[in-house]
């Protein structure tokens, strides 16, 4: 009897430690906690809402977003650099033209989700053009969409090429437990940009500088972290609309030391004019 008893609880005992490879990992986690591997992870939102003025003639008929950019829509390049990194949950704001952003995701072929690792690739849209007319700014854009998002989520904006960057949880777990309000991640000054934005302690906080400070003043890459709380400022969901801009609301929390920072040394381009574009189209090879 005994003999018995102890054969079966190192049954069970191997059955709980082979799980995992049976029915493979994700459906092991959604059993043990009660989640969808899906809901572990956090938001991202992709700002997608601008016109463009600057790409025109380009953007009179595609969204900057959707240009094409060595051989797929630039923000394709996002959504496959997050689903790699395993975040899978997307918000997407649109203004102009966004009926054709909502529509390129929906035509995405089955093997072309497969290819990129987007089997479970979950988007939703915050399209301020349609309820209110127009985009609402950076910061007005991302309390519109809060309700779409979590406690935490990623940000970066549509019009960037930046082809190697990594978005870890390993970061995510890092500012979680910081404390910040906010984590953004500077690059190198471009030739159109020379003064950059903000300054870069050497203990990893973001710095408001001003424009004529001696010290180094880095460009902001339009990827960061955020807390939910970073946007108390505004109503939750911007019912009402409210245009706000973004560096107001982050010069006035690094003040508080509530925006940490890093410095990104891969490519990055912000995509803002046609001969940008089409140097990006011309170095195909190059990162």
């Amino acid at each position: 009897m005994r003999f018995a008893l102890e054969a079966a609880i190192f049954s069970l005992y191997i059955q709980e430690l082979l799980a995992p490879v049976f029915i493979g990992l994700e459906a092991y986690l959604a059993l043990k906690t009660g989640h969808n591997l899906l809901d572990m992870t956090i938001p991202a939102l992709i700002l997608a809402a601008g016109r463009g003025q600057r790409m025109r003639p380009l953007t009179d008929s595609t969204p900057k977003p959707l240009l094409a950019v060595r051989g797929q829509a630039l923000i394709d390049w996002h959504v496959q650099a997050l689903a790699q990194g395993g975040f899978t949950r997307l918000v997407i704001n649109t203004d102009w033209l966004g009926d054709q952003i909502s529509a390129h995701f929906k035509h995405q072929t089955t093997s072309q989700l497969n290819e990129y690792g987007r089997k479970q690739l979950s988007i939703s849209y915050s399209h301020e053009g349609v309820d209110f007319g127009g985009a609402l700014e950076t910061a007005g854009g991302v309390a519109r969409a809060l309700p779409h998002l979590g406690d935490v989520f990623w940000v970066l904006a549509g019009d960037v090429f930046t082809p190697d960057f990594a978005f870890t949880q390993a970061a995510v777990e890092r500012f979680t437990t910081s404390g910040k309000l906010a984590h953004l991640w500077l690059v190198h000054n471009p030739a159109h940009h020379l003064k950059g934005d903000f300054g870069l302690s050497a203990d990893g906080l973001a710095l408001n500088l001003p424009a004529d400070s001696q010290q180094t003043r880095y460009t902001f890459s339009t990827i960061a972290l955020y807390r939910k709380t970073f946007f108390d400022a505004l109503p939750f969901g911007n019912p009402q609309g409210i245009k706000a801009a973004l560096a107001p609301l982050l010069r006035s929390a690094m003040d508080n030391h509530q925006v940490s920072a890093e410095m990104y040394a891969g490519a990055w381009t912000d995509v803002g004019t046609p001969e940008r574009l089409a140097e990006l189209n011309r170095n195909q090879n190059s990162s």
